[in-house]
């Protein structure tokens, strides 16, 4: 028969238990007290923006932040996230404003409230300039040290030539990506996009494969800056493949000349050979010369209909399109020799130029 504990040993150990509880409960009292308190700043200092570093542990943060003199208690910020299950920490950086307490920092940590930065790929860039614009950012200047074929691997842009590749847009990033991860996010968005407008293309195009859309749509993107007018673009532009006129437009001359290109095309540089002069060369040009927008791929794979075969440049943006090469010789004499203004432009002009 099993015997029953005394009386004396219940109490003890509820004493026990009790004393534990209060211990417990006091200790949780005074760690909320203490995450509670602001942290340390001096009188000149606002703010401090700190780097967490990918596989950094939150023992290892409040370390760093006790280095700084912001956290005079690191352990105890420590003991108290591991006792509540807040250790969870993402890489990036945090800005840290005086008045905030621990736990708000902590807060900060376990919601990866990480700071947002944003850079911008205008529509119509080329390849060059969006390593240019990647490689003027300090975080993202090791793009220098790749070649073209490693940062083609290392982004997944299994193509043999980078150009129209990589989506225009604004795209988000912290401070623990690099140049590659936003790379790799521009290609499959192109990717996506050119294939979601792929399927659902115009009948009777003159491509064999979206990767000729890609290339058209890159030519209607360097021929004009105004949106309305793609349409009408890309519908001279595939009548004259459906009837195996050249295409002839200075945008791919001036992609084929290069660092040869010093802002004024000359009969010369329409005389020369390259892959790229469609003035020389039948069909398309062997890659696109440009990053494409959403909207100049929709205009490639949805031309206007009609029977303009020319298009010339108004010089207020626009373009002024004709029907026969008899009606467009006038109006190149209208607008580009008789009456070529002071103002003259062949695309609009940018907001903040006007």
């Amino acid at each position: 028969m099993l015997k029953r504990p005394s009386v004396k040993l219940v109490v003890r150990g509820m004493l026990a238990v009790s004393l534990l509880l209060v211990c417990s409960l006091w200790l949780m009292s005074a760690l909320y007290y203490h995450v509670q308190q602001p942290l340390q700043f001096s009188e000149e200092q606002s703010q401090l923006v700190i780097e967490v570093e990918k596989g950094s542990s939150l023992s290892r943060v409040n370390r760093q932040l006790y280095d700084a003199g912001v956290l005079p208690h690191p352990k105890l910020l420590s003991l108290f996230a591991r006792l509540n299950g807040q250790t969870a920490i993402q890489a990036g950086q945090y800005r840290i404003e005086a008045g905030e307490s621990a736990l708000q920092l902590l807060n900060k940590f376990n919601r990866g409230d990480v700071l947002i930065y944003q850079i911008t790929f205008p529509e119509g860039w080329s390849y060059r300039q969006w390593l240019a614009q990647l490689a003027g950012i300090e975080q993202f200047s090791d793009i220098r040290q790749l070649n073209d074929a490693q940062i083609m691997v290392a982004a997944g842009i299994d193509q043999a030539n980078p150009e129209g590749w990589l989506f225009p847009d604004t795209y988000t990033y912290v401070s623990s990506d690099s140049a590659i991860d936003i790379l790799a996010r521009a290609h499959r968005k192109m990717v996506q996009v050119l294939d979601q407008t792929w399927q659902q293309r115009a009948p009777n195009l003159p491509y064999q494969s979206p990767y000729e859309a890609l290339i058209m749509a890159s030519i209607i993107e360097k021929e004009t800056g105004l949106a309305e007018e793609r349409p009408a673009i890309a519908g001279v532009f595939v009548r004259r493949l459906q009837r195996g006129m050249r295409l002839q437009t200075d945008p791919t001359v001036i992609y084929g000349l290069g660092d040869d290109y010093q802002g004024n095309i000359t009969r010369a540089h329409l005389k020369s050979v390259t892959p790229y002069n469609t003035y020389r060369i039948n069909g398309l040009p062997p890659t696109p010369i440009a990053m494409p927008s959403a909207a100049a791929i929709e205009a490639a794979l949805h031309p206007q209909s009609g029977d303009e075969l020319y298009f010339v440049a108004r010089g207020d943006g626009g373009h002024y399109f004709s029907k026969s090469l008899d009606e467009h010789q006038k109006a190149v004499r209208q607008y580009q020799i008789n009456q070529r203004a002071l103002n003259y432009q062949s695309a609009p002009k940018a907001q903040n130029q006007q």
